[in-house]
């Protein structure tokens, strides 16, 4: 019995030994591709292959983003005051849209009269494309904090609501019917079934909508605003400093890709119960 044990014991070791080995590999290579991507680009700057007239090379970007944590010109602010301004509309506007956007998702995909009261007004706004409200936005509320977090969060919204929707529709049958032979009520198999097996496609919905209210917020500063990575970014082109433009993208990337792996990582830690 011991003997069995200890194998086994082994095999899972050299199991997750395995996982590590191959995850590591994997990092890696990202790791590698990216370093390709930045040899290829400097080298193509600096052997003439590209115009630095409309292109720079990837030192050139480094210098002015380390100039810019500093310098405020010539748009009138430093790099961490534009991403300060540019988190927190994204982030309030992002969280507005998960607190409404979540619940109402799953209200209209598991109670049908639900469904019927906010679907037609729901696909009417639907297609309006969130940067179409800027123009309005702008005549009743100006240029102020408020109409670009309604924006952003009207962006995140759409997706967060159709994920949420998705996700509850495709709860097991057989889980409902246990459920309802148990005695459950509709509420209690809502809450104790049909939310935790819809939180998948919740955290998809999360995860589109933080992408979208990211992309619109840089619209939505570049058309409304005086700070803010988008405003930086017009103001490099309005400028002819192409050095600042690809700051304010690459910028914008880098923390896109570091909030999507935070909102990853909180993902696996909630639905644990997948692995």
């Amino acid at each position: 019995m011991n003997t069995n044990q200890e194998q086994l014991t082994s095999t899972i070791i050299q199991e997750r030994n395995k996982i590590k080995k191959e995850n590591r590999n994997l990092k890696l290579m990202s790791l590698l591709s990216i370093l390709v991507v930045l040899l290829i680009w400097e080298l193509s700057v600096r052997l003439g292959w590209v115009t630095t007239r409309f292109f720079c090379s990837p030192s050139e970007i480094f210098m002015q983003f380390v100039s810019k944590l500093q310098n405020k010109a010539p748009d009138g602010a430093t790099l961490l005051s534009h991403i300060i301004s540019s988190m927190k509309i994204s982030l309030l506007g992002f969280l507005m849209a998960v607190i409404i956007g979540t619940p109402l998702g799953l209200l209209m995909g598991w109670y049908k009269p639900v469904d019927k009261f906010v679907r037609p007004v729901f696909n009417l706004v639907r297609p309006i494309p969130a940067v179409g409200w800027i123009p309005l936005m702008i005549v009743l509320l100006g240029i102020g904090l408020t109409p670009k977090v309604f924006i952003v969060s009207l962006s995140a919204f759409v997706a967060i609501v159709l994920n949420s929707y998705a996700g509850i529709k495709l709860t097991n049958q057989a889980m409902i019917n246990v459920s309802k032979t148990c005695g459950a009520s509709n509420f209690t198999i809502f809450r104790r079934v049909g939310i935790p097996s819809a939180m998948p496609m919740v955290f998809t919905g999360w995860k589109v909508g933080l992408g979208l209210s990211w992309s619109t917020l840089v619209a939505a500063e570049m058309l409304a605003s005086n700070n803010g990575l988008g405003y930086m970014i017009l103001a490099g082109r309005q400028f002819m400093r192409v050095d600042l433009i690809m700051v304010g993208m690459i910028t914008i990337g880098v923390i896109g890709l570091i909030l999507f792996t935070l909102l990853s990582k909180v993902e696996n830690f909630v639905l644990k119960w997948r692995q």
